[in-house]
């Protein structure tokens, strides 16, 4: 059970950074002005790519390699929870992304505010995904006593 025990961490690492963004840093960068709110969002959005990117590909192998260590099923829907962040990142959230990289900063308006709305609002699916994983990680581990 070492599999899940470390996916429960990293799982929790990734929910709770997640959870940061969206609770603490996205509220904070809304109440700076436009050039301000993209000069904060850029380096945000960049180290925290480098840093829950690895997380939720870690989470799928462990959430994986619990699952075929236990054969519970309940790992393998963790694994996926945290995979899930890859598509969701490439496939919905990456168009706001490119947009926002390449607006200079003196170009920010009203415009890249409510795109980093947007972002902000599709982020929270990642939190979401995070802490489902979580949840299952936790209620294997504890079933499988």
């Amino acid at each position: 059970m070492v599999f899940a025990l470390v996916g429960l961490v990293v799982s929790a690492v990734f929910a709770g950074a997640a959870l940061y963004v969206n609770a603490v840093e996205q509220p904070a960068r809304l109440g700076l002005e436009p050039r301000a709110l993209l000069a904060e969002w850029k380096p945000a959005y960049q180290n925290g790519t480098r840093m829950q990117a690895p997380l939720a590909i870690l989470g799928f192998v462990l959430g994986a390699a619990a699952w075929w260590q236990s054969g519970l099923p309940v790992f393998l829907v963790a694994a996926l929870a945290m995979i899930a962040n890859i598509p969701w990142t490439l496939l919905v959230i990456f168009p706001i992304n490119a947009k926002l990289v390449t607006t200079l900063p003196e170009s920010a308006n009203a415009d890249t505010v409510t795109l980093v709305v947007r972002w902000g609002q599709l982020h929270a699916v990642r939190t979401m995904f995070g802490f489902v994983a979580t949840g299952f990680f936790l209620f294997g581990l504890l079933a499988g006593r």
